[in-house]
């Protein structure tokens, strides 16, 4: 059940009426701590540079500031249909459609237009779009950058501008992008401007006071995001116990909407096969996934169409699903940060979530580091035989079985490795 994380109401915010009917219909009443702490300020026209870890409510946080700012405050004179009023820009194609979908959300009740373009999409449908009118645009730097080049759309209208996720930008290498863009942009003096940020370092502040004006800095402790609202458990199971422990744990628990990361894609394959083979309506998200695809995918996990996403790191930031109830670390994660963005795939905007690790032969060694990082001993609990199920054959297996003996069929009319005698000869042929 959700509950709200602070005393602050959203009708209490002076926010326009308009996004106060579209917060009602959402189910929206109180503010999280980062919504109650920045919209105030950015409502008063002060820049912020927010520290924050995912599931907190920051998207909302910036989008409420960026859609109020459109509604009060009239656009610059002689403003062109195809140059936006504000701009998001996100590290990963995932959490850019994410901030769009939540912006048609809260923009229902307004005329505002929203335009959403990434790489691995339709090229000249996201340019048409711009050039169609675009309000709101949200997107990735890369593609931003190209269209921006090409002339598809200005700065000159610009009155908002986020960073959402800095640290990941530098992390990706896409930080040189970003100066160029704002160095593109009016003065800071001119917008407002936010930054977010799952850690304020040195280079990220650098960042903000280079680009924006005077930023008010704003941190909401990570403990508050997950620790005390996600039920963490660690077994210690062998190898060959990892696979029947999932799957025992699955059935038992029943998860509505669950997601299990692994860190290799050889792994999430292995997992995804075992899945299928035990009946659970499993689907697989890794690096070389297509967007298309990737995009279905995150659908039919918010639909109910599967029940659980297996997934790498690349999915373990920046994607907000509701209903999220358990995840699973079939692995323990090498990088102590990845597991609370993991295990905030759960627990999000003040609901409560199962969190459930993995401590196997060939990561357990990772977890003094994570402990460290959370400042917290993750309780444990035994793997008994009541927990561990008798696994059906994988999807793999089952695929095996049904190819005919003796392997692959002949091809041409002839064994493989021997030539017919009517196989035409070539200049290859010895005779």
């Amino acid at each position: 059940m959700v509950t709200h994380l602070s005393t602050t109401a959203f009708k209490n915010m002076s926010l326009h009426s308009k996004l106060l009917r579209a917060l009602d219909d959402l189910g929206y009443e109180y503010a999280t701590p980062i919504q109650a702490q920045a919209l105030p300020l950015l409502l008063n026209s002060q820049d912020v540079c927010g520290q924050a870890q995912t599931g907190t409510g920051k998207t909302n946080a910036f989008l409420l500031a960026i859609l109020d700012e459109l509604l009060t405050l009239p656009a610059t004179e002689h403003r062109m249909p195809n140059e936006p009023r504000a701009l998001v820009i996100a590290p990963t194609r995932e959490l850019v459609i994410q901030i769009y979908e939540d912006a048609k959300k809260l923009a229902k009740y307004t005329d505002l237009k929203m335009c959403v373009v990434y790489g691995g999409a339709d090229y000249e449908k996201q340019r048409q779009s711009i050039e169609d009118g675009c309000d709101v645009l949200i997107g990735t730097a890369g593609r931003l950058i190209d269209y921006f080049k090409q002339r598809v759309y200005s700065f000159y209208g610009l009155d908002c501008v986020v960073l959402d996720e800095a640290d990941r930008m530098f992390d990706l290498g896409f930080i040189n992008d970003i100066r160029f863009m704002f160095r593109k942009m009016p003065k800071p003096t001119e917008r407002l401007n936010m930054l977010f940020s799952a850690t304020l370092s040195h280079r990220v502040k650098e960042l903000a006071y280079e680009h924006m004006n005077s930023p008010e800095h704003i941190h909401v402790e990570a403990e508050q995001v997950t620790a005390d609202r996600v039920k963490q458990l660690l077994y210690y199971p062998s190898n060959h116990e990892k696979l029947p422990l999932l799957v025992g744990l699955m059935q038992k628990l029943q998860p509505e909407k669950s997601m299990i990361f692994t860190n290799t894609r050889r792994q999430a394959e292995k997992v995804w096969l075992c899945l299928k083979g035990n009946d659970i309506k499993a689907g697989l998200l890794t690096g070389d996934v297509q967007q298309k695809r990737r995009i279905r995918l995150l659908e039919d996990l918010k639909q109910g169409k599967i029940d659980v996403l297996i997934a790498t790191d690349v999915a373990a930031r920046g994607l907000h699903i509701t209903g999220v109830t358990h995840v699973f670390n079939y692995d323990l994660p090498d990088d102590a940060e990845d597991y609370v963005h993991r295990i905030g795939r759960t627990a999000r905007a003040g609901a409560e979530g199962d969190a459930i690790s993995f401590a196997g032969e060939d990561n357990a060694f990772n977890l003094p580091a994570i402990e460290k990082y959370i400042e917290a001993s993750i309780p444990t609990a035994d793997v008994t035989p009541d927990l561990v199920a008798e696994l059906k054959p994988s999807a793999a297996a089952d695929r095996r079985r049904q190819r005919p003996q003796g392997g692959r069929p002949p091809r041409r009319g002839h064994q493989r490795g021997k030539k017919s005698e009517n196989y035409p000869k070539t200049s290859r042929d010895p005779s």
